[in-house]
């Protein structure tokens, strides 16, 4: 089965304090200790992004690493992923992660990863660059589409709430049919997909949402159903 789980925002980066989304994306593995692997290229491998990482993964039930593309830890680039049971990619620049995964081949490793069946997940430029299309503000000031690696047909946009322009933005893309239909996340949401079909969209905020997004005659927004990971019962 291939899965990707995208996050519209939150995780290790965003919410220091609320690990409800990365235990849920550890959760899916069918692995008791899985090897999770952080891809950070979209933040110029930024070292104190990669700290958050080990410092939150380091303290669960899993076995962690990170993959950069300035520092390669091995010349085998792909049987280095294709070991991996989760791939997890962070949040940046997205038009260079594209950029730098065209030039080592990393996309098409990634494409055999998710055929294989490892789990890839990611946050914001992570979470667009698995559809075909994304919003990004990786071009400079303002929001712009992004043709991206297309594992996952659709458009997407992350940080929903979270940024101001992101709402409007996407809407108005839409709405002049600059973009085709999709979806969108509030931080604080990741969206499960199995093959194309949502399996799942979870919450690690009571109130944050997920919505379809496209337009007939005007711009349909349309909330999808969201369940609210508690302490209690996150996986």
């Amino acid at each position: 089965m291939k899965q990707i789980i995208a996050l519209g925002g939150g995780g290790f980066s965003m919410e220091h304090e609320n690990p409800l989304l990365d235990q849920y994306i550890l959760s899916q593995s069918k692995k008791e200790t899985p090897k999770i692997c952080f891809i950070p290229t979209a933040s110029g491998d930024a070292e104190n992004y990669i700290k958050r990482f080990y410092d939150f993964f380091r303290k669960q039930n899993c076995i962690p690493s990170h993959l950069s593309l300035f520092n390669p830890p091995t010349r085998d680039l792909e049987n280095f992923l294709l070991d991996k049971d989760i791939i997890y990619v962070g949040g940046g620049n997205t038009k260079n992660l594209l950029a730098l995964w065209e030039v080592w081949g990393i996309d098409q490793i990634l494409r055999k990863a998710w055929n294989q069946g490892i789990i890839l997940a990611g946050i914001s430029a992570g979470s667009i660059c698995w559809f075909e299309e994304g919003v990004t503000d990786s071009f400079g000031d303002g929001l712009e589409p992004i043709q991206c690696l297309g594992f996952l047909k659709g458009r997407n946009c992350p940080h929903y709430d979270g940024e101001a322009d992101r709402r409007p933005s996407y809407q108005h893309l839409i709405g002049t049919s600059r973009m085709g239909p999709g979806i969108a996340a509030d931080d604080g949401v990741a969206i499960h997909y199995l093959d194309q079909d949502i399996k799942e969209i979870v919450s690690s905020r009571p109130a944050a949402g997920a919505y379809s997004v496209s337009f007939v005659n005007k711009v349909m927004e349309k909330s999808l159903p969201v369940r609210y990971l508690d302490e209690n019962n996150n996986c």
